[in-house]
């Protein structure tokens, strides 16, 4: 009985370890993108919006 529990309490004990880094590393994985990939794509996004609307305006200038 004895060997069954330890072997019950190193399987339990192995399983939370297993769980607990998954989930340490999807929030590392979480966290770096939202804060480093995130901000570089809406930065991207912004310059293309900036880009799009100077054309327009450039061109709608020389119209005339």
């Amino acid at each position: 009985m004895a060997k069954k529990q330890k072997r019950m309490r190193f399987t339990k004990g192995f399983i939370v370890g297993a769980v607990t880094t998954a989930s340490a590393v999807y929030g590392a994985v979480h966290a770096f993108k939202k804060t480093v990939i995130e901000p570089e794509n809406k930065e991207i996004e912004r310059v293309e919006e900036n880009r799009r609307r100077a054309n327009r305006k450039s061109l709608q200038a020389h119209q005339g």
